[in-house]
């Protein structure tokens, strides 16, 4: 646990009792604070009295009269679409508005640091799409590499709940746009950025107030390396913003789309090599193409973005290479759970819009493609470019027809259930190809998450593996 710093002896409100309010509320009793708590749940409320938290209305008049920071839950608005009534409350009175990161930052440093022969860092990742895979992989390659690390935030424990980093160790954050938009201390040591789309638009007035969550960690942050996905004008634009010329190496821009040149320091990938030049000099090469683990263009992204990330931290090329290929992915996100008779089986079941669908589409061929579900808002044009590597589709949900309908050109066989579809594409699979999960949709129709329906998929195409 990391105490909270800054609040001996004073009265915190704690909004929302979820996984990071609980531990939220833990850490400022540990540092000394008296913790206020109230979540609109009342089974939440009974599991913080269970543990000894005081609850109370904080809509009440008064309630934040001695009250010194109200620190909310990362699920809560504090802006858009409208402001939660208790964050307006607090506005109203005063009081300042905070969340777990925030406190993360503020109190994590100990006085025993001064002991170490190398203070801990902290590496935070944030971006639209691929935070979780390259945290992970941060991690597992510092973790190879016999550096101590522990992965929080929006991945692994929570922030507060991590155990207090030791000599050189390093704490590797996913954090989401919800996250570094309220926190008020943000200092990474080294910040990750890897990509924009879309996303979270409701919750932020628009791309551009997403956009600005995410530029936070950095604008804000000023982390002493700065990596930037340049693959889309967000990225360009806040590479040259944080750099004071070309050759400034603090900015490491990376691309899985583009060659990088120039006399600052690139990470790059093309045709499945990742390289790394810099002062305009290539300095390694990797080929990234038989690395089960990281699949795909978009995976490739990723690679670059944990490749320089732990370059930045004094790893070396073929320190990082070799860890490469003991990654196993991570669950439900292009996660190869089985290969039989030539046929690989593929779980991607975080495939939950059509971007991240295409995505999946684009890493492998021969497919046989199990999709469908709740639909989002757009339909499945995105998708059209994508499809010339799907043998046959496989439709699940109750949307089944529809969704199959709009997959012109591409054969397609409505199926409704996971225990159908993965029947028929097993038995019709072939030697070289590949039965992949990309759902291209909610789950909520017939599952209560992207992770039960993936567990049901993997469940199945093992059972049935298991029966030959």
């Amino acid at each position: 646990m990391i105490p909270v710093k800054g609040f001996d002896g004073h009265k915190v409100a704690v909004l929302g009792l979820g996984r990071s309010g609980l531990a939220t509320a833990r850490a400022l009793k540990a540092g000394g604070a008296i913790p206020v708590c109230w979540d609109d749940n009342p089974a939440a409320r009974d599991k913080a009295e269970a543990e000894g938290f005081a609850t109370a209305d904080l809509m009440q008049p008064g309630a934040f009269d001695e009250i010194a920071s109200l620190i909310v839950s990362p699920g809560i608005p504090h802006l858009y679409p409208e402001p939660n009534k208790v964050i307006s409350a607090a506005w109203a009175a005063g009081v300042p508005v905070d969340n777990d990161i925030g406190l993360f930052f503020r109190s994590l440093a100990g006085g025993e640091w001064h002991e170490f022969d190398t203070p801990p860092r902290v590496v935070a990742v944030t971006g639209s799409n691929g935070k979780s895979t390259t945290s992970a992989l941060i991690h597992h390659i510092l973790t190879e590499a016999g550096k101590p690390s522990q992965l929080a935030g929006n991945i692994g424990r929570g922030v507060l709940d991590i155990d207090p980093p030791e000599d050189g160790g390093v704490v590797v954050l996913e954090l989401s746009s919800y996250q570094t938009d309220l926190a008020r201390a943000l200092t990474p040591d080294v910040a990750v950025f890897t990509n924009l789309s879309p996303d979270h638009l409701d919750r932020h007035g628009g791309k551009g107030g997403y956009f600005a969550a995410k530029r936070r960690l950095f604008a804000e942050g000023g982390p002493d390396r700065a990596i930037i996905g340049v693959d889309e004008n967000e990225g360009r634009y806040l590479a040259n913003q944080l750099s004071e010329g070309a050759a400034d190496d603090r900015v490491i821009r990376i691309s899985s789309a583009q060659k990088l040149t120039g006399p600052g320091w690139q990470v790059f990938a093309r045709k499945g090599f990742l390289a790394e030049y810099r002062k305009g000099r290539q300095t390694a090469s990797i080929d990234l193409r038989p690395i089960p683990g990281l699949p795909g263009a978009h995976n490739h992204q990723n690679a670059c973005a944990a490749y320089a990330a732990c370059r930045a931290l004094g790893l070396s090329p073929r320190t990082i290479e070799d860890a490469f290929h003991s990654f196993a992915g991570l669950p439900h996100r292009s996660q190869t759970i089985a290969q039989a008779n030539g046929v690989r089986y593929v779980n991607d079941s975080k495939a939950t819009n059509v971007d991240s669908a295409e995505k999946a589409l684009r890493a492998f061929t021969n497919i046989r493609w199990i999709c469908g579900g709740l639909e989002k808002e757009g339909g499945l044009d995105g998708l059209r470019d994508a499809l010339t590597s799907v043998k046959k589709a496989y439709v699940i949900g109750r949307e089944a027809a529809h969704f199959a309908m709009q997959l012109t050109g591409t054969d397609a066989e409505i199926c409704t259930t996971m225990e159908t579809a993965v029947a028929r594409a097993m038995a019709e699979a072939e030697d070289g190809d590949t039965v992949l999960l990309a759902p291209a949709a909610a789950s909520f129709d017939q599952y209560n998450n992207f992770e039960e329906r993936g567990d049901d998929f993997t469940a199945r195409v093992r059972a049935a593996l298991a029966s030959f």
